[in-house]
């Protein structure tokens, strides 16, 4: 070997080894991730399951679930690696689920995944509308931690009790039936496009629920007490009640709501409380991010001064995480955040999901985050919330995938009862609640059923990390640590996609003419409408006037199934035809319009005229919905 050459290898190794080598990566296949973390919840299903169920170890279980109350409570999800279904956790999971999509469910789509993510959510919704058979009734737990935990069963098996435990107007739950109001009006998003009926079905549970929730105020851990071990409310319900009623917004429009978070925010602690964590119990971080993205959309009206306050609380917590607040975030050595010993990850991937999110949102609107220590930018935000996944997925000091089934090395004793005991369908001899304990527990082999993509508690505050089955703090996966992870992996493997994530598209956050036509950038809306008066005539002593309405597709996309929101039309109209649908405008609602059979779409860059003819000021025209192909 030459002596030059001998020279240029040498500085190489010297500048390779200054690098940090835990963070030494290939790159990470995020794509494969979601799709891993999405199967994780088929293995967490509870019932009946479908012929479509992909993990095949699985069997039906639970099917006498609310018998003994007489109400159906069959399905739904197992929270973490017991039998018990507690449903604080569980709506948490399905609003996480559903921001994710929201935000980025054209992400999810290129990587294939959006059918299987909407199943995901159907599952947890189906569960969640038979729960509340009331408007003043919500069932928020079957089966209890004490006699699950006592036995080692697979949920085929379980001998355990299946009592069923509810709150109502005499044993109230605000935390409870506000964190079930928000699953359900995120989720009433996530469908509206595709199953409009039932996207209408969970919203009107969402709005019956929320009024519950404010109208019988308490903690429900006072109502269901056999959940205060488990699942307490540490927070209390002020933060839910401001949670539901900031997806309600999003969701509806509905000015109502937008008046409930600008008059409690300071009394429910909105406004006032600085968060560090964003969890199942603490929702005031994720409300103000959410209340930020109204602000941003310019849609703060009278009460902008008070989502100015709800805007400044989100981003203390952002600064805090990424290490630029006055007070923040502890870190390990290897750069994970970290808050607590049990099960640290649910913190982790909450905080990433609302960094990925708001870096979009201040993307879209131009801006920056202001921190203590000096702006920061978008990129930034991401680059951070990228750093976490990538440590869970194996760029960290023990080079291990937190992520069950990702990489080569991850955990193979899960602190889960299904997958540490022989699957029913290899073995169906019964395995009884102390024998699971001597027989399986104790094995110091990997499960006999992998676990794929579900992430565990994860390591200390030092990086360390035991891979052993009766280390639950470490070992145990939650189905609300991979829901946030959903949204992330999605856009980290696809990318940001064009989208102004700003933009107040869909029956969710439908927007009349002048402002769809009024961006927060430069760019023009992906469909504008805009109106003029063509003429006016005078007949039998009133006065008419023809009206012009231009929708333009101002993509570079084939425009399919739009559809219109019109409301305040006294008269006739020509150009579109009527559907059989009714949308839930605040304003007293409107019909829904879409092209005629023989105008199936529009081309990128072309336009559409209709007319239409009343003796009023022109109608409210609002882009309900529609499809880029």
């Amino acid at each position: 070997m030459a002596p030059s050459t001998i020279v240029v290898l040498s500085v190489q190794l010297f500048f390779l080894l200054l690098l940090p080598l835990p963070f030494i990566s290939a790159g990470h296949d995020y794509s494969a991730a979601l799709t891993k973390s999405l199967l994780f919840f088929e293995a967490q299903r509870s019932g009946h399951l479908p012929s479509s169920q992909r993990v095949t170890w699985r069997s039906h279980s639970g099917l006498e679930d609310g018998k003994i109350s007489g109400v159906d409570l069959v399905g739904g999800y197992y929270d973490a690696g017991d039998n018990v279904k507690f449903g604080l956790p569980m709506a948490f999971t399905i609003t996480m689920m559903s921001w994710s999509i929201i935000e980025y469910r054209n992400q999810i789509a290129q990587s294939g995944e959006l059918a299987h993510s909407l199943d995901a959510v159907k599952w947890g919704t189906d569960y969640l509308l038979k729960a509340h058979p009331h408007p003043d009734i919500l069932y928020g737990e079957v089966g209890d931690g004490n006699t699950d935990h006592y036995c080692w069963q697979r949920p085929e098996d379980m001998t355990t009790s299946r009592a069923a435990y509810r709150i109502d107007a005499n044993n109230p739950g605000s935390d409870l039936a506000g964190e079930t109001a928000a699953a359900l009006a995120a989720a009433s998003m996530v469908f509206e496009h595709s199953n409009h009926r039932y996207s209408e079905k969970l919203l009107v549970h969402s709005k019956q629920l929320f009024e519950f929730a404010d109208k019988y105020r308490g903690k429900y851990d006072s109502s269901i007490r056999v959940a205060q071990k488990y699942y307490g409310s540490v927070s209390g319900y002020g933060d839910e009640l401001l949670w539901a009623a900031a997806w309600l917004y999003h969701a509806t429009n509905d000015r109502y709501y937008l008046d409930y978070l600008g008059r409690n925010g300071d009394a429910l602690g909105g406004t006032g409380w600085a968060m560090g964590q964003f969890s199942w119990d603490v929702k005031y971080a994720g409300v103000q991010v959410l209340v930020s993205k109204f602000l941003l959309q310019r849609k703060g009206g009278r009460h902008t001064t008070v989502l100015e306050k709800y805007k400044q609380k989100a981003e203390y917590f952002l600064c805090s995480c990424l290490g630029k607040a006055r007070k923040n975030v502890q870190r390990t050595p290897g750069g994970l955040l970290y808050h607590q010993r049990w099960n640290n990850m649910q913190f982790v991937t909450s905080a990433s999901f609302l960094l990925t999110v708001y870096s979009d949102y201040l993307t879209s609107a131009g801006q920056n985050l202001k921190c203590a220590s000096g702006q920061t930018t978008p990129s930034e935000l991401l680059g951070f919330a990228k750093s976490q996944v990538d440590y869970i997925l194996g760029d960290n000091p023990r080079a291990t995938s937190y992520m069950v089934g990702y990489g080569l090395n991850y955990p193979r004793q899960v602190h889960h009862r299904g997958s540490s005991i022989v699957s029913i369908k290899v073995n169906p001899t019964f395995v009884t609640c102390r024998g699971g304990y001597s027989t399986w527990y104790g094995r110091k082999g990997s499960d006999p059923n992998l676990l794929v993509g579900a992430l565990v508690g994860g390591p200390n505050a030092y990086d360390n990390f035991a891979d052993e089955r009766d280390n639950y703090e470490q070992t145990e996966p939650a189905t609300y640590n991979n829901a946030p992870l959903i949204g992330v992996l999605a856009r980290l493997g696809k990318g940001h996609s064009g989208r102004n994530q700003l933009q107040m598209t869909g029956a969710s956050s439908s927007a009349s003419s002048s402002s769809l036509t009024s961006s927060l950038t430069s760019s023009p809306p992906p469909i504008s409408v805009e109106q003029k008066m063509t003429s006016s005539w005078s007949s039998k002593g009133k006065k008419y006037h023809r009206y012009s309405a231009t929708v333009t597709n101002n993509t570079h996309k084939m425009l399919k199934q739009l559809r219109l929101t019109i409301s305040k039309l006294h008269g006739p109209i020509w150009g579109v035809v009527e559907i059989e649908e009714k949308s839930s405008d605040s304003e007293g609602g409107g019909v829904i319009y879409g092209f005629p059979s023989w105008v199936d779409t529009l081309p990128a860059g072309k336009s559409m005229e209709f007319v239409y003819i009343h003796s009023t000021s022109p109608a409210d025209i609002k882009v309900s919905t529609y499809r880029l192909v």
